[in-house]
């Protein structure tokens, strides 16, 4: 095999095997100079320096030793050399007996070839400390350009010149997260960004560094330091901050003129990769609200072997319940949906996370067609149905009253009188503050749902009820804060309906957890509600968002009032009678024991909507929902009053 063959074969790197060279001869100069030799000439010491550096170079070639890309090795770069020097080691005494080779003792060659590996993996590691940190502009930055351009030319250098061009970012928390980080992107070439800090309120790592990087004390005071060594980014990397602590650092450092980073898991990502990411500030990070809390083992003790049906499987809500339940071992899980699009991402989701190994089904089906979902129970035969499927579109519910009343009433019976027919054991429905007092088609139609599910939990059924009812969910379809994403990146206008808005928010996840957690625990017929903080005003998210894309409200993006819609109140409540509220186990979920209605009671409010639809006329139906929903009122009698509330007089301002 020809040398140029050989080295394209393995692909070795001829100037660090040079310096290898180098260092072994030394080495061997060295420990001559201390205890002599025993040769009988000097040719056969040669031949015996020779034959072990054969030995050496051998094992590291066909080791692979020189074909290992030093920059971004790990500890099994060095476990390499270790392993292919000792071979040669063992390799070499051989030779030396066979061939009557007189020379140094053979514990000194031992301690030869020890020596020989330290100087090895003292160079390597002096390369990579050189490769990361001998760009920078300081006087130790020169000394290690010089070091890395002797190791491994002007070419190195010429990669590493575009760090200049790189961000450069300072890593909010010194310890292990920020560590890794700092290591991801110091070995990275191609990152966007470069650390050249840390900042950390832990006093004792102050003026100290980690990963070769300086720790700056956390607040104001290092506001200048970061200023003179070109920060343009902070980067969030702490698991364990309170979000005071992280709403207050956010505040500081963003009006400091930087942009807030975190580095951190996020859903997305997860189902792609798995791993890490550097990404934007979350707008559900600004709400800066503690997230709920559930008992795991509780939870996925309940659905662990279980068939589960979902409906509106492929929603917001129902998508992200199935990805939680996915975790939990269940038997098998279908999703249904009328629309198809959504439970497909999902399907292709899961079955790429989970290779295969979950039993995912999906229906397309309407919750209205008692022929379609009497097949499904056929089939399947769930032990508990997740019911998250209805219209939610408030304006769009106001212009489609009989849509709503068949599809959110009608469709939640249909499915409720089928689990009681089909022995299902559970069924957990997901409601929403708008059923509160509503003052819109679409909000009364979810309370009326309550009561249908209550009246039956107390008609003796065998099923076990449950309602979870939560506020607005971020970054759900149709929600606010998509839509203001799309908004700024057009260029504005934001058009907001009335600055005084005030809505609760929470995340997707939490809304999630806090369904499947409510109907673990669930005995029957409770309505869960969740302790959401305060309100938040959509105005201060207007402004924030706007902020966190580098512009300024009413000078690059406009925020214009386009009145409130139709059935639209200032503000949601979020219990119906505060004074019966329950605790359960979890300090931020309560129990809201809500009086039953008689099935009689029940079977009259339904005829009468049932009336109304056959009118087929949208006002009929609206008038009907007035009746059977004592609580819908008009959006006036409870905007006009809206001052008053301790809601608004409460709520959140986003910073």
């Amino acid at each position: 095999m020809s040398v140029d063959l050989m080295e394209k074969k393995l692909k070795i790197r001829w100037q660090l095997m040079f310096y290898d060279i180098v260092i072994y001869l030394c080495v061997v100069a060295f420990m001559i100079s201390l205890y002599g030799t025993r040769m009988k000439s000097a040719s056969e010491l040669l031949i015996t320096i020779v034959a072990t550096l054969f030995c050496l170079l051998f094992c590291r070639v066909v080791g692979k030793v020189y074909s290992m890309i030093i920059r971004y090795g790990g500890v099994h770069v060095y476990m390499r050399l270790f392993a292919t020097d000792i071979t040669a080691l063992l390799f070499y005494f051989p030779l030396k007996y066979l061939c009557g080779l007189h020379n140094l003792e053979s514990q000194n060659w031992l301690l030869i070839i020890m020596l020989n590996l330290l100087g090895a993996v003292g160079i390597r590691l002096m390369y990579r400390y050189c490769y990361r940190f001998g760009v920078r502009k300081n006087k130790r930055g020169e000394v290690l350009r010089w070091l890395l351009v002797l190791f491994a030319g002007e070419t190195v250098i010429k990669e590493r010149r575009n760090e200049n061009k790189r961000i450069r970012v300072a890593i909010l928390g010194a310890g292990r997260l920020g560590a890794v980080l700092a290591d991801e992107l110091l070995s990275n070439d191609s990152a966007a960004y470069v650390p050249v800090c840390f900042i950390d309120q832990d006093k004792n790592k102050e003026g100290r560094e980690v990963m070769g990087l300086p720790v700056l004390a956390e607040g104001e005071e290092a506001l200048d330091e970061l200023k003179e060594m070109g920060v343009q980014e902070i980067v969030f990397a702490i698991t364990n901050i309170v979000n005071t602590k992280k709403e207050t650092l956010f505040t500081l450092y963003r009006n400091a003129g930087y942009k807030v980073k975190v580095y951190d898991f996020s859903v997305a990502d997860i189902a792609k990769s798995g791993k890490r990411m550097l990404r934007e500030f979350d707008i559900d990070e600004l709400l800066f609200r503690q997230p709920i809390v559930v008992n795991n083992e509780l939870v996925e003790s309940y659905y662990k072997d279980k068939v589960i049906l979902v409906t509106g499987g492929g929603g917001s809500i129902g998508s992200e319940m199935c990805r939680q339940l996915a975790k939990m071992a269940p038997k098998q899980i279908i999703a249904l949906d009328i629309y198809e699009n959504g439970v497909y991402d999902l399907q292709q989701e899961l079955r790429l996370r989970y290779e295969g190994k979950l039993n995912f089904k999906v229906e397309i089906a309407s919750i209205c067609s008692e022929t379609a979902m009497r097949r499904i129970m056929e089939e399947y035969s769930p032990h508990i149905v997740i019911h998250a499927a209805a219209h939610k579109h408030v304006p769009l519910m106001e212009k489609n009253c009989i849509e709503a009343v068949e599809n959110n009433v009608f469709g939640t019976l249909n499915v409720i009188q089928l689990c009681e027919e089909y022995n299902v054991s559970r069924f957990m429905m997901v409601s929403t503050d708008k059923a509160v007092n509503p003052t819109n088609i679409m909000g009364a139609t979810k309370r009326m749902c309550e009561i249908i599910a209550r009246a039956h939990s107390a008609s003796g059924s065998r099923v076990v009820f449950s309602d979870t009812r939560f506020g607005n969910v971020l970054g759900s379809a149709g929600s606010v804060i998509p839509l203001f994403k799309r908004q700024i990146a057009n260029g504005g206008p934001i058009t907001l309906t009335d600055k005084r808005i005030i809505r609760y928010f929470m995340t997707i996840p939490e809304a999630s957890q806090l369904v499947l957690h409510s109907g673990a625990i669930a005995k029957n017929g409770e309505l869960f509600v969740l302790d959401m903080g305060q309100p938040i005003r959509i105005y201060d998210l207007a402004l924030n968002m706007i902020k966190l894309s580098g512009l300024e409200p009413d000078r690059d993006i406009e925020i214009v009032e386009t009145g409130l819609r139709p059935g639209e109140k200032l503000y949601e409540e979020l219990l119906v009678k505060s004074e019966t509220l329950r605790k359960t186990d979890n300090d931020l979920i309560f129990i809201e024991k809500d009086e039953p209605i008689s099935m009689e009671d029940l079977q009259q409010r339904l005829e009468i909507l049932r009336e109304a639809i056959r009118s087929n006329d949208d006002e009929t139906v609206r008038a009907a929902m007035r009746k059977v929903v004592p609580t819908y009122k008009t959006p006036e009698e409870v905007n006009c009053k809206a001052a008053e509330a301790a809601e608004m007089q409460n709520a959140k301002k986003v910073n």
